[in-house]
């Protein structure tokens, strides 16, 4: 895909297409949800912002995003250190990130429209229960697990059935994690939007399903390439 948003591309436009530049409006103070209804350039000049800058930060997010991991498979034949440092660049660091700026989104999504939207206090619920338990996740992965399968692949591990066991216990709280995204998808009729969704509603379904994603590669990763290689 070619990076095609200009001065003349409508502000909801964009985030329609690329959810994530909306943590660039949010921090210019521009109006994506009810005022995004105008040029770029027009929002850039109500203002009193540089467009280049804005445009150039678009771009940023728009090659990050092309350049996401598709194929996990291409890991099959790296060292287990190699696809750890790999996921916690590209799956940790980017989780904690989307977690912390979404949270606000679905915590407004919630609170202006649950009283006629009730699936919305319930997704509200499963999501800071996600949330809570991924973050506690990979921290346990980053500090106690990852340098036990270091050891497991080096011969170096001081006590390899504990490692087993503690890596098992990473792919039950995979599943776990699995189950609280299925239920969010199914209270959100598959992030279906009614007809009076603004745009922050539209932002946080289109953020959520990209977030479930985002953690489906982040556990096929794990639990399809790094720990079969110790539990088999």
């Amino acid at each position: 895909m070619t990076f095609t948003i200009t001065s003349e591309s409508l502000v909801r436009d964009i985030v329609n297409e690329l959810p994530k530049s909306s943590d660039i409006f949010k921090k210019n103070r521009i109006d994506f949800c009810c005022g995004g209804n105008i040029p770029l350039s027009q929002a850039a000049a109500q203002n009193n912002l540089d467009l280049d800058p804005i445009l150039d930060e678009l771009k940023v997010v728009f090659e990050k995003y092309e350049n996401e991991e598709k194929d996990v498979e291409v890991w099959t034949g790296s060292d287990s250190e190699t696809i750890i440092n790999h996921v916690i660049t590209n799956y940790h660091r980017v989780s904690e990130e989307e977690l912390t700026l979404l949270s606000p989104y679905v915590t407004k999504v919630s609170r202006v429209h649950g009283e006629h939207h009730p699936e919305l206090i319930k997704m509200n619920e499963l999501f800071y229960e996600f949330k809570r338990e991924l973050l506690e996740h990979m921290e346990k992965e980053e500090a106690i697990v990852f340098p036990l399968i270091k050891q497991l692949a080096d011969g170096t591990v001081p006590n390899r059935e504990e490692a087993i066991q503690m890596i098992a216990e990473l792919e039950k709280e995979h599943d776990h994690a699995g189950e609280i995204l299925r239920q969010i998808r199914a209270v959100t009729s598959d992030f279906e939007l009614p007809l009076d969704a603004c745009g922050t509603y539209r932002l946080v379904y289109a953020r959520l399903e990209a977030l479930e994603n985002l953690t489906f590669m982040h556990v096929h990763l794990e639990n399809n390439i790094l720990f079969p290689r110790y539990l088999d």
